[in-house]
This record gives structure tokens, C-alpha cells and sequence, in this order.
């Protein structure tokens, strides 16, 4: 059969299933020419996801959703209205949230603000104004961790660790509880540092660091009771603390936004002292540095293998759970799209390889299944009528 025919039989075929979708509709083109493209199965899934996930408030993964719409029916018009309605929605959003978490900073409440930008991150990734907030305005906040007892409540937990009942909102907060939550014996909770609020529990309190006394003439040094005054000796190097040069590399590297070579350095400093407190909260500030910037630029191969190695050295890093499964879904959307982009060229083939790479990722995934199961009966049909 020549290429040309078969090209025909394809395109025939294809317009049949979606004249076949357009007939259950009893709907089609004015003066009986083919169905409308927005008759096809597959954007109609993807109109009813996009519109259940707007309802539920999900507004990011819906902008995506009419995306999908718009790139299997692109004469949509109606789903190109939705979409632009949607992003003015989202934009407002974003815009609150800026504004919520400036105000939040004003007061001085870190923990507030860092989650106000992040949210709005979570809306719009690309967001330089929270990200150079995150950045430079907002400190990371460091946390204990607690095991529920028996008998815990979160108002005992803020006077336990705080020495205030009313800071109970802030644990609730930290670790996203319900309403009047009931703590399970067993499970763990986040204690996060109040700025200015210093732990009053002795298993909370870090202990300060020992710092060797330099004598001065009004500080005596420590010892017996002095006789006759010696001659004081002038001050040894011994006190003066020094910086490794490769660390000092590293963070230079960090603040002018150099990620891989604050790794480089860091990791060579971590070789020779691997347990160091500072090197590694230096390397995990430079991962998570180095993933954000990789989402930003759509790197998100890249961006997976610096989250994992991350989470590997703290699993619950700042949201570094959460920029991972959202890093893999960008994955599984590209060849999802890709997919849809192929079985609109009719190169079904294409389509489904495009699918089950995405269900390896995502196993789950029923729109890939199900779109994987409709271009295989096409193709069969295809054959079939290529042997007649």
C-alpha cells in the first residue's frame, strides 16, 4: 500500500472516532461538514478535571488541566476563556499572598511569612518577587521534634516548650494539624524556634557554645587567688577563630548564586570533616538553592536529583518533599502532553510510547491508560484495514 493511502486510511480513521464521539452529541460543524475537534474523548476528560480541580480550589493544577484542553482542541474558545479567567484568578491570589507574607515579616512572624510566599510559589513557580524574598528576607526556621505522650495536648506543648499556652497556634500551624486535633500517642510533632522566644524545656534548650576567655586587664584569668601580679602575656592565635578557606569558598559561592561551585567546595570541605554542622547546613542550603533554580529554568530531570539528595540528608527540608512530587508531576505532564501533541499528528505510535513512560512514573495515572488503550484500537483498525 502506498504511503499516501495509507496517510488517508489514517486521517479517516481518526475522524471517524471523533465524528463517532460528535454523533452520541448530536452535534457537528454548520453545513454538514466533519464533527468539531472539541468532541474529542480526550479533551473532554481533561475539561471536566480542569473544572472539578478549579472547584475544589486546586487552581495551578487546573490552569494545566485547560492547557491540556487547549492543546488537543486549540479552536476552543471556550476553554481558552476559562483558561484566561482562571490565571486573572490566580494572579490575585499571588498578589494576596505577597502581601500577606510582607505583613507577616513586618510583625517579625518568620514562620507565617515563609509559608505566605511559598504559597505563593506553589501558585505561580516562577514568581521572582517570593523567590528573592525566600532568599534574602527570610531566615530558615529550625525545629525540634516531639513524641506525642499520652494525655498531650498542644496548649501543654506551648507551656511545656514555650512557657505560653497561647503559642499552641504556632504548633498547629508548623505541622498543618485540623481543627481540635486529637495527638495520637507515638507520632511526632514539629517544635519550631519562635524568633525572640527563647525554649524554656531543658531537653529544648541547645547548649551555648564553650568559648575559651581571652584575658584582658578588667577580666582576670581563671585560677588561684592571685599573688603578686605577673607579667601578663599578650594574646596567642589560639583564640582567634578561623575560617576553612573551602567553606569560606563555598558560601561565597552560595550568596552570588553559584550552586554548583558552593557544592563543589562544600563537598570537599564535607570529605575532611563529614559530620561538620556547618558544612552540611551549607550544602543543604546550596541543594535547595540549586533546586529552586533548576524548577525555575524547567530542569526538572536536574531539579529531582538535587531534591533527592537533598531529602536524603533531611528528609523534611523546608517544602523539598513537596517541590519533589511536584518536580516528577512536570516530568509526567511533558510526556503526558507529549503524547497528546503525537496522537494529534496522527502518529499514534509516538503517542503511545509518550504514555507509558508516563505510567512508569506514575502507575496510576488513568487518563495515560485509557488514552494508551484508545490509539491501540485505532491502530488495530489501522492494520486491519491496511491488509484488506
Amino acid at each position: 500500500m502506498k504511503p499516501a493511502t495509507r496517510s488517508l486510511l489514517a486521517a479517516a480513521a481518526l475522524g471517524l472516532t471523533l465524528g463517532g464521539c460528535a454523533a452520541l452529541t448530536g452535534e457537528g460543524e454548520p453545513g454538514g461538514g466533519p464533527a468539531p475537534i472539541a468532541r474529542d474523548p480526550l479533551a473532554a476528560r481533561h475539561r471536566q478535571q480542569a473544572e472539578a480541580l478549579e472547584h475544589d480550589g486546586q487552581l495551578r493544577r487546573a490552569a494545566e488541566e485547560w492547557k491540556i484542553v487547549l492543546t488537543i482542541t486549540p479552536g476552543d474558545t471556550k476553554a481558552r476563556e476559562a483558561l484566561r479567567a482562571l490565571q486573572a484568578k490566580i494572579d490575585q491570589t499571588v498578589a494576596e499572598r505577597l502581601d500577606e507574607g510582607r505583613k507577616a515579616l513586618t510583625r517579625g512572624v518568620q514562620l507565617e511569612a515563609r509559608r505566605k510566599f511559598l504559597a505563593a510559589l506553589a501558585l505561580d513557580p516562577s514568581n521572582r518577587v517570593a523567590f528573592d524574598v525566600l532568599q534574602s528576607d527570610t531566615r530558615e526556621v529550625e525545629f525540634i521534634t516531639h513524641t506525642v505522650r499520652a494525655g498531650d495536648t498542644l496548649s501543654a506543648l506551648a507551656q511545656r516548650y514555650y512557657g505560653d499556652r497561647s503559642r499552641s497556634e504556632v504548633i498547629w500551624e508548623t505541622n498543618q494539624l485540623p481543627p481540635n486535633p486529637r495527638l495520637a500517642a507515638g507520632t511526632t510533632l514539629k517544635i519550631p524556634e519562635i524568633p525572640g522566644v527563647p525554649f524554656v524545656h531543658p531537653e529544648a534548650r541547645r547548649p551555648a557554645p564553650a568559648v575559651a576567655a581571652v584575658p584582658t586587664p578588667d577580666v582576670p584569668r581563671p585560677g588561684p587567688a592571685p599573688g603578686p601580679a605577673p607579667t601578663a602575656p599578650a594574646p596567642k592565635e589560639e583564640y582567634t577563630s578561623e575560617v576553612n578557606p573551602l567553606l569560606a569558598e563555598a558560601r561565597e559561592a552560595f550568596e552570588r548564586n553559584d550552586y554548583a561551585d558552593a557544592l563543589g567546595s562544600v563537598d570537599k570541605f564535607l570529605a575532611g570533616k563529614p559530620g561538620d554542622r556547618e558544612g552540611l547546613t551549607l550544602k543543604k542550603q546550596a541543594l535547595y538553592g540549586q533546586a529552586k533554580s533548576q524548577m525555575e529554568a524547567k530542569q526538572y530531570p536536574e531539579s529531582i536529583q538535587s531534591l533527592t539528595q537533598l531529602t536524603r540528608l533531611q528528609p523534611d527540608y523546608e517544602d523539598a518533599p513537596a517541590l519533589l512530587r511536584q518536580a516528577r508531576a512536570r516530568i509526567v505532564e511533558q510526556h503526558y502532553t507529549q503524547g497528546v501533541r503525537f496522537y494529534r499528528e496522527e502518529k499514534l505510535k509516538e503517542a503511545i510510547a509518550e504514555w507509558r513512560v508516563v505510567l512508569e512514573m506514575e502507575p496510576a495515572h488513568a487518563n495515560a491508560r485509557r488514552n494508551i488503550d484508545q490509539a491501540e484500537k485505532l491502530l488495530r483498525g489501522l492494520e486491519q484495514r491496511m491488509k484488506k
